[in-house]
């Protein structure tokens, strides 16, 4: 008597058992779509043409002889002694506001990671500077401060005077004796908040557990600091240096606001030569061979920002 046994099932192909899942993501995806159409025509296509027109020679003024010239306008951005003060200043605006926001904002996030009284508002009168609107930001310094007349600055100079018997003291003309330091502080008042906030969330986020060994050990404050706090913020230093530098070499406000590049070009940034180009010379093709080579140097600066938040989010999950 022979037995009847059943052929062994053979499982599916490949391409059939992956073909559900992929339907599936794309399921998913589908809702984002409309998103991504979206930013592709706001940011993508603007680019798009900003990179057509800086490959042609187009004074607005003169309508008629546009003519395609490829890098040549590249070149004039790289050599043209103009853009490379822009450029100079661009770094020394940039590094000298990064910085010591970051100096700064460190010393605001230690204190706000200790507990007393009026602790939140103290917190909330820190952040608030963040929350101005750059303009107004700009026009509250350029004059219920640095103005000579009836400026902050003066208003305390004569006071101090007064007091040691003087009628009055010296009337300082601060935007245009120190323009650059000038946008500076108004910058750094800006943009101090904005390290605190990354800063405090990395002294929030530090294992308890080490900083109560170190204090059981013997260890002073400065020592903590030194080997375990400061190591640990390593990583939000960086970010926060990261994307200030992103926001802050795309300064236009302040500069505009405050100085309008002067005096003698000692303020001029990208950002405003850039508008001087378009705007008062009227050389398109320039203006936009120099935007590309701001958009690209943002590029690279926010590549690094997004390791580094992509090395954060790892290291929260690996605990």
């Amino acid at each position: 008597m022979t037995t009847l046994t059943a052929p062994p099932k053979t499982a599916p192909p490949p391409s059939r058992r992956r073909a559900p899942a992929q339907v599936s993501k794309w399921k998913r995806r589908f809702p984002l779509l409309p998103a991504l159409v979206f930013t592709i025509v706001v940011t993508q296509l603007p680019f798009v043409a900003t990179l057509v027109i800086s490959t042609f020679r187009w004074n607005i003024l003169k309508p008629g002889e546009r003519q395609f010239v490829g890098l040549s306008n590249f070149t004039f951005v790289f050599t043209d002694e103009r853009l490379r003060t822009a450029v100079l200043n661009t770094i020394v605006l940039t590094a000298s506001v990064v910085l010591i926001s970051v100096v700064l904002g460190l010393g605001l996030a230690m204190l706000l990671d200790r507990r007393f009284v009026g602790r939140g508002l103290a917190r909330t009168l820190l952040i608030a500077p963040f929350l101005v609107m750059p303009v107004a930001a700009a026009l509250l310094w350029k004059h219920a401060i640095y103005n000579p007349d009836y400026g902050l600055l003066n208003g305390t100079l004569n006071a101090v005077y007064r007091l040691f018997g003087a009628d009055n003291g010296p009337t300082i003309d601060w935007v245009s004796s120190y323009p650059m330091p000038g946008v500076v502080v108004s910058l750094v008042w800006q943009w101090t908040p904005f390290m605190m906030l990354i800063l405090l969330a990395g002294l929030q986020a530090q294992p308890g557990d080490v900083l109560e060994a170190a204090r059981v050990d013997g260890a002073s404050a400065i020592a903590t600091f030194r080997h375990i706090t400061l190591p640990h913020l390593r990583q939000y230093i960086e970010l926060g240096v990261l994307l200030g530098t992103i926001y802050v070499v795309q300064t236009f406000d302040a500069v505009y606001t405050i100085t309008q590049g002067g005096p003698g070009s000692q303020t001029t940034n990208l950002p405003y030569e850039i508008y001087l180009t378009m705007f008062r010379k009227f050389e398109y093709g320039e203006a936009a061979a120099a935007g590309v080579v701001v958009v690209l140097g943002s590029i690279v600066i926010a590549t690094f920002a997004l390791r580094t938040i992509a090395s954060l989010f790892r290291e929260e999950v690996s605990r």
